[in-house]
């Protein structure tokens, strides 16, 4: 009879691989096992174990009972597998062959209501269940990833050890890995990270496509700004990767980034965020710009259209190049914070609706290494709600009030021109407003619900009277004292 592994994997595609190696690496002992399903091509298994496996301490199973058998009591099982039915497929399939107490862990991309709805089937069963957000594709995979677990705190003391070991490491040495709260919440933090990704990105892109079109700057000198700029407080993966794509050559000895068609995909985290965001009342505008430019963005044929229907006339020169450079950098920065605090937001009312107590700043501390969007100012993040465990807004700390006030004659700068020029900026131009909405005492919103209240009768509070108490106006006199919350319509 074999001894038992540590842990067992299930799902061999590019992640899963690279997470069954790691484990390896760290010293555990791993079971391995793949479903194949129609079209799929057979001898996954055999492949791994005879390939990168070789040699290793690792066993692969063609049985999901012989997989299931193998591993040590209580067992741990990671799916790597594709989010919506296959999860459940699975656990139809395991839930027969565990013991109590055994652990399921969806390592994939899962939307937290999924996840919420199997904690609670997976624990009436006996056995325990751990939505763990994994972040740092292959490479994150393989040598570290920024890992998120939420769900059945009974089994995170069993699976700590092993996550842990596999996750990425701070420059304090602190793993970015920690337990982050009960049903979806793991799941639910790395839908925000990857929300806060497509603005990361946006943004970069469009500080690459000023400096292109405005500067006329070659490939080299943009990557060279933005290896500069990694080097200080925009220090991130996404600004370091970003000088290299720039200077990457093809097989022809020319610039990659020159041949690649300008659309740009979705998976549906983006959207997931954003949709969730509206749900709790929260703004998350800068992310949703990011969102609905990726769509644009696939509209190719329509803009070549449209751009010919609008010629678009040059204008006289009115920058300074070495100043725009500097626009740019703050301008970047700026919004950067912007789409931070935004996303910080949204995971402070979701605590707060679903009972999480999600601890802000370690999930800062925790996106410092391995996950996609880890930058350099993370640890400031994590110090202002250390300082202070009941911030509203990131943009209130002393400290990045003094960034944003720095940046903010620059950004403003940049956005005139861009107008000006007629360059797209819309994430920057979406921070840009978010900051002034937030920073304006009194909005336009009572018109809005001035006519709200005329045309809908959905009442209105009055600046005379306390806040909670609503009324009505019988605007044309011809009106009764019916409102919107007497009936359903």
């Amino acid at each position: 009879m074999m001894n038992k592994t540590d842990i067992g994997l299930i799902g061999l595609a590019v992640m899963g691989e690279n997470l069954a190696l790691n484990m390896e690496s760290k010293g555990w002992r791993v079971s391995v096992y793949n479903r194949t399903v129609k079209g799929q091509e057979e001898g996954v298994v055999e492949r791994f174990i005879s390939g990168r496996a070789k040699g290793k301490n690792l066993v692969g199973f063609d049985k999901i009972e012989e997989f299931v058998d193998s591993i040590a009591i209580p067992r741990k099982i990671m799916m790597m597998v594709r989010a919506g039915s296959p999860v459940d497929e699975l656990i139809d399939q395991l839930l027969p062959l565990l013991s109590s107490g055994d652990i399921l862990i969806d390592g994939g991309n899962s939307n937290y209501e999924d996840t919420t709805r199997r904690v609670k089937r997976v624990e009436e069963k006996g056995f325990y269940f751990i939505g763990a957000g994994v972040s740092g594709g292959e490479e994150g995979a393989l040598h570290g990833a920024s890992i998120m677990p939420g769900g059945s705190s009974d089994g995170w003391f069993d699976v700590r050890p092993i996550l842990q070991s596999i996750a990425a490491k701070a420059e304090d040495g602190s793993p970015c890995c920690e337990w982050i709260g009960g049903g979806g919440s793991g799941h639910f933090v790395k839908m925000i990270h990857n929300g806060i990704e497509y603005g990361d990105m946006q943004l970069i892109s469009e500080a690459y496509f000023v400096m292109k079109r405005l500067l006329e700057a070659s490939n080299e000198e943009m990557a060279a700004h933005f290896a500069t700029w990694n080097e200080g407080k925009l220090k991130s993966y996404l600004v370091e990767i970003t000088s290299h794509i720039l200077k990457h050559k093809d097989a022809d000895g020319e610039y990659l980034i020159d041949k690649i068609l300008d659309t740009a995909g979705q998976k549906g985290t983006g959207k997931w965020s954003v949709i969730n965001a509206m749900e709790l009342g929260m703004p998350l505008n800068l992310i949703a710009t990011a969102v609905f430019e990726r769509s644009i963005s696939a509209r190719k044929e329509l803009r070549v259209e449209a751009s010919h229907a609008y010629n678009r006339e040059a204008s006289e020169k009115t920058y300074v190049d070495d100043e725009l450079i500097k626009e740019i950098y703050y301008s970047l920065y700026a919004s950067k914070l912007i789409s931070y605090a935004q996303g910080f937001n949204v995971l402070k009312e979701a605590s707060e609706k679903f009972g999480w107590k999600l601890n802000l700043a370690s999930i800062a501390r925790l996106w410092r290494g391995g996950c996609i969007i880890r930058s350099a100012f993370l640890n400031d993040i994590a110090k202002a709600f250390e300082e202070d465990w009941h911030l509203e807004n990131l943009l209130l700390a002393p400290y990045f009030k003094n960034e944003i006030m720095t940046a903010l004659p620059y950004w403003k700068r940049l956005i005139s021109v861009a107008v000006k020029e007629e360059l797209t900026v819309p994430a920057f131009s979406s921070a840009l407003n978010y900051f002034y909405s937030l920073t304006t005492d009194n909005l336009p919103a009572n018109l809005v619900q001035a006519q709200r209240d005329y045309f809908g009768a959905h009442t209105f509070e009055r600046v005379d009277l306390p806040r909670g108490v609503f009324t009505h106006e019988n605007w044309t006199g011809q009106g009764g004292d019916t409102k919107s919350g007497s009936y359903n319509a």
